[in-house]
């Protein structure tokens, strides 16, 4: 029941980024400030975390022996996953960007051939566990529905597809330098949040040539990087992030609800997520008896 109970709170937290970068857009703020203020609000909050933990002397040990690691796949993991999501949320309303963002679990299955396994072996695509992925992609199809019918080239460009390639490069840096290193998940992230910080040095420039944040958006900013970015570092309930998306949407912006055809889609997307979920489960404890007895049952 913990794990439940934190995966919930988790998806909760997590959730609050999609809400809250709308609520900046809405509120005049540049996303490349929206971007960058976010991880570079991270990385003191971290480094206090961390040092209460007793963790890092060993970041610092690792950054220092080998930086390129660090320096690439943050940039992937959160570079190329975070720069995209406030890019879309520029036009896609957050609920639809929360839904859209469940294709991860579909990349992060995709992407099992880039790994090794302890014996050396490259990892196999778990097409058992990704007999669900259509229906998530049923669902996100049906989602984007009420805005294709008036299509225009720039919403699939800014809207959607920024999303898509952020779906990809998020399990792909994190899985990468969890291959990389042994650290625990505070000091791991906090290694890709320093790994990642020239482009968030350099997206902070180029915000400055819009005008300087508002103070509003230096709030909300901060919020996102505790919330979303320290406190909901536990492994979410991830098929709620698009329901407290939508309840955060229409609760806090004031948005209108969307197109029958449209809670249809957020429906069958959170159905093939907990499926896809309890595949997943039951596939890793499988291997774990296997590993325990050397026979599956």
């Amino acid at each position: 029941m913990r794990p439940l109970i934190l995966g919930v709170f988790a998806a909760l937290f997590f959730a609050s980024t999609f809400v809250l970068n709308e609520a900046m857009h809405i509120g005049g703020g540049h996303w490349a400030y929206s971007a960058s203020l976010r991880f570079l609000f991270m990385i003191p909050l971290l480094v206090l975390v961390v040092a209460i933990r007793g963790g890092l002397g060993r970041v610092r040990k690792e950054l220092a022996s080998d930086p390129v690691p660090w320096l690439v796949w943050g940039t992937v993991g959160f570079g190329l996953f975070y720069v995209p999501i406030c890019i879309a949320a520029v036009e896609a309303p957050p609920w639809l960007i929360a839904g859209t963002w469940q294709v991860t679990i579909l990349a992060g299955a995709l992407l099992s051939p880039l790994f090794k396994r302890a014996d050396g072996m490259r990892e196999q695509i778990p097409w058992t566990a990704l007999r669900f992925s259509g229906i998530i992609l049923f669902g996100v199809v049906l989602m984007q529905v009420e805005f294709l019918q008036t299509f225009e080239p720039r919403f699939l460009l800014i809207g959607v597809l920024p999303v898509l390639v952020a779906a990809f490069a998020y399990p792909l840096g994190n899985r990468k330098m969890m291959a990389h290193t042994d650290l625990d998940v505070f000091e791991r992230i906090l290694g890709m949040c320093v790994g990642s910080l020239p482009v968030w040095i350099l997206l902070f420039g180029y915000g400055l040539t819009t005008g300087v944040p508002s103070g509003a958006q230096l709030s909300q900013t901060l919020l996102v990087a505790l919330l979303s970015g320290v406190i909901a570092t536990v492994e979410a309930t991830q098929a709620l992030e698009v329901l407290f998306a939508l309840v955060g949407e229409i609760l806090i912006l004031q948005a209108g609800l969307p197109s029958g055809l449209s809670f249809l889609g957020i429906g069958i997307v959170m159905l093939g997520v907990t499926l896809h979920s309890r595949a997943s489960l039951k596939v890793m404890e499988s291997s774990v008896t296997i590993d325990r007895y050397g026979k599956e049952g």
